[in-house]
């Protein structure tokens, strides 16, 4: 029988998509007072010309995209706090039921990127109060592998360029602090 170990901490992630530059700043400071200091923001792109359109409407024009990495890392089994927190912070900036901000929260740690969400379907594990997890990217063979399922902005190479850089801080955070504690790594 195997023994049940503390889940290790991993990479807070929260894939941002937004029009209101205002709103992106006031919903950021919120984030920051929640979960800690932003150790890496990816380069803003549109969304909306390269992916999808999909938020326009809502947001009331183009979907602009960045993606924060916070320095302290989390215990996985928090995911579905963190995206009912982000839920709260989406519905706080909506107007007449149109979000203003889209937040989806993620754990990076050295072989996968997950991606919590209150959307079920087949892939999706339900973890509780309707929010689900997927597993959207695992790292092999030196690079990020995607699934069928795998939103295409997360398979873009600038996307994978970005996770990879956050990647590689936990990993070297990671060593730093195996290597104080004295602990093996798993």
């Amino acid at each position: 029988m195997g023994a049940a170990l503390e889940f290790e901490k991993e990479k807070l992630i929260i894939g941002v998509i937004y029009h209101d530059k205002e709103v992106l700043d006031e919903a950021l400071r919120i984030l920051i007072d929640e979960f800690g200091e932003v150790d890496l923001v990816s380069e803003e792109f549109s969304f909306s010309g390269e992916f999808s359109t999909y938020y326009d409407d809502e947001l009331g024009g183009e979907g602009l995209r960045r993606i924060y990495s916070f320095k302290n890392t989390v215990a996985p089994d928090r995911q579905a706090d963190i995206k009912i927190r982000t839920n709260e912070i989406e519905a706080a900036f909506s107007v007449d039921g149109k979000r203003k901000i889209n937040l989806d929260p993620g754990f990076i740690n050295h072989g996968r990127l997950m991606l919590a969400t209150t959307k079920e379907t087949g892939f999706r594990v339900p973890l509780k109060d309707g929010i689900y997890t997927e597993l959207t990217l695992f790292y092999a063979r030196g690079a990020w592998q995607k699934f069928p399922w795998t939103y295409r902005d997360y398979q873009s190479e600038r996307v994978q360029r970005f996770i990879t850089e956050v990647r590689e801080i936990y990993l070297s955070e990671r060593r730093e602090n195996l290597s104080k504690s004295g602990k093996k790594q798993r």
